[in-house]
């Protein structure tokens, strides 16, 4: 096999984006993702103008936008956003920030439940045999007159114990962000700007922790709500927690205390209530049964199986020199990973590309009554469009024999299309995200494709040039690297009855003996 990815590679930047004007006849439409604008110019037809936000090509969750995107959602007169956290946080701000008053400011994902849209939770790997630890906003911070553009910083303050201990993100491809940095002290006067992570209102992210030496420590966090960007960060209560690394969790001295050794916990800066407090699931990867526990109650457990060795590469170079051991709880979750509390790619199942297109019809009527018909008569061909679509998804994967109907890929991108279509997600690049791929993690991923006897891995065009390990993988054991398509267009790819028309037969071509 071996077949090798094609097709054109459109990066962010590299088209001239349409742009809306300070006066126009037409309705005038911005929207988050190319994706989303090629719904709304099908429901809209003549009578709308659309600009998206990310470029065909550009990854809604990381792209910046610009002084042109500004501009445009400054002229528009309804927003569109896919939103559930699937935008990278500026954007949002952005798109809040600058559109206008009398504009309407639609979230597809979750306004999208009131037409029949199905949703399903973010439930994540529990492979990880140590607890999981990240930090979360919980609450929409309403009494503090927040938005989905407010930020809630949490910071480390101080912080006690034998070594030193730092808190960051590694990236899908391996760089890596510093968050929390004891080495170099805390510094108030600046804010603590240099030991500050930044969330949303109601979200959360995995971290990777690191502690160069055994004993007890206690971390010193702070939180705020910045409401917008002039206004001063409203204090919440400051919390103080407790980690045993590589040793018995007694040694903390607190009486009764619940040691978290294994599932999911978030230390919370709890908007509800005021406080920093830590939220626990001991099962790990479900948002629903979560315990609450203040932070005088618990010592998190760093165990002797966490030590690990430094790999090489400059971007590890904070925690020392390569091959040095230190006590790791990884980040559990591969790459930058701040989301909510459902998976934000509900385009995969067709039937709720329809809900979108049903809420975006009822929009443009709300705004635009002189075209009701139009836009009706545009949505009712669309729909029954999508329809032929959603068949032609499920009986071309219907196809493939169950047995190898897998799905190997570096993005998490695809819970709906597995489960509206009755695919197994078999694997990521590495499940241990905190270091860069190993070579236990390459045998492990190995195994996997060999033992389901995986015919096929599956890449997005706009990631292949940054997607070597699966890559390689797949040509030492002699499979397929083939294209699929998530969140953006690109110059063979065009729109959303193409992709997914694509991404269905890319499966069957690629997974069907």
């Amino acid at each position: 096999m071996g077949l090798l990815l094609t097709g054109a590679i459109l990066l962010s930047g590299c088209a001239t984006k349409p742009a809306l004007a300070a006066d126009s006849d037409r309705l005038q439409v911005v929207t988050t993702t190319g994706l989303l604008r090629d719904l709304v110019e099908h429901v809209g037809g003549d009578r709308v103008r659309v600009a998206s936000l990310v470029p065909d090509g550009g990854d809604p969750h990381s792209y910046e936008p610009s002084l042109r995107d500004a501009r445009n959602v400054v002229y528009a007169d309804i927003a569109f956003s896919n939103y559930a956290l699937l935008e990278e946080h500026n954007v949002i701000k952005t798109l809040d920030s600058n559109l206008r008053g009398s504009a309407v400011n639609v979230s597809l994902a979750e306004e999208a439940v009131k037409y029949a849209a199905e949703i399903i939770p973010l439930v994540e790997n529990v492979n990880l045999d140590t607890v999981w630890l990240g930090l979360r906003a919980h609450g929409d911070g309403a009494q503090y007159g927040a938005s989905r553009t407010s930020d809630v910083l949490l910071s480390a303050t101080n912080v006690t114990g034998p070594g030193k201990v730092y808190a960051y993100l590694t990236g899908t491809f391996g760089d890596t962000d510093v968050y929390f940095d004891s080495s170099d002290g805390f510094n108030p006067a600046d804010g603590y700007k240099n030991d500050t992570m930044t969330l949303p209102v109601d979200a959360h992210t995995h971290l990777s922790w690191a502690f160069t030496a055994p004993g007890i420590y206690t971390v010193a966090l702070q939180a705020r709500v910045q409401v917008d960007a002039t206004s001063r960060p409203v204090d919440l209560e400051e919390a103080t927690f407790t980690f045993a690394v590589g040793v018995n969790p007694a040694e903390a001295g607190i009486p009764d205390a619940v040691v978290l050794n294994e599932g999911h916990a978030d230390l919370t800066a709890n908007l509800e209530a005021g406080e920093l407090d830590v939220m626990y699931d001991p099962a790990g990867g479900g948002e629903h049964a979560q315990q609450r526990y203040q932070a005088n109650e618990v010592v998190i457990e760093v165990p002797s199986k966490a030590l690990a060795e430094i790999p090489a590469g400059s971007q590890f170079t904070f925690l020392g020199r390569a091959g040095e051991r230190v006590y790791q709880l990884a980040q559990a979750v591969l790459g930058k990973h701040v989301h909510g509390e459902i998976d934000p790619h509900l385009w995969q199942n067709v039937r709720n590309a329809m809900a979108y297109v049903n809420l975006i019809r009822d929009t443009l009527i709300g705004a635009d009554p002189a075209g009701a018909r139009e836009y009706r008569v545009n949505a009712d061909a669309y729909l029954a469009e999508l329809d032929k679509l959603d068949a032609y998804v499920r009986d071309t994967i219907a196809g493939i024999p169950e047995a190898r109907r897998y799905l190997v890929t570096t993005h998490d991108a695809f819970g709906y299309l597995a489960d509206a279509y009755h695919v197994q997600i078999a694997g990521f690049v590495t499940p241990n995200p905190a270091t860069e791929p190993s070579l236990a993690d390459r045998r492990k991923l190995t195994e996997t494709i060999r033992t389901l006897g995986v015919p096929a891995v599956f890449l997005e065009p706009n990631l292949t040039t940054r997607a070597s390990t699966l890559t390689e993988i797949a040509h030492e054991q002699d499979v397929a690297v083939c294209p699929i398509y998530g969140d953006t267009f690109d110059g063979e790819v065009t729109d959303y009855v193409q992709m997914m028309r694509f991404n269905a037969d890319s499966l069957s071509d690629c997974l069907t003996p």
